[in-house]
């Protein structure tokens, strides 16, 4: 799964990973993780991202086997 978090990032005013992680309520290490495609966050974290940024849930997270959707 990819993501395009740090993209979005930059598109809402260069807003920092400690930015994010305020608005999440989880620790840097986790918004790293997550951004780098390390770590797959849970459905309900997935939505609080896409929230964050006022996007649609698949604006922010793509599933590579998701080629014929």
């Amino acid at each position: 799964m990819s993501n395009s978090i740090r993209a979005l990032r930059f598109a809402n005013g260069e807003m920092t990973q400690a930015e994010l992680v305020k608005r999440l309520g989880v620790t840097r290490q986790t918004v790293i993780a997550i951004e780098q495609g390390k770590y797959s966050p849970s459905l309900e974290m997935a939505f609080r991202i896409a929230r964050v940024f006022r996007v649609p849930l698949d604006d922010v997270f793509q599933y590579a086997g998701d080629e014929s959707a």
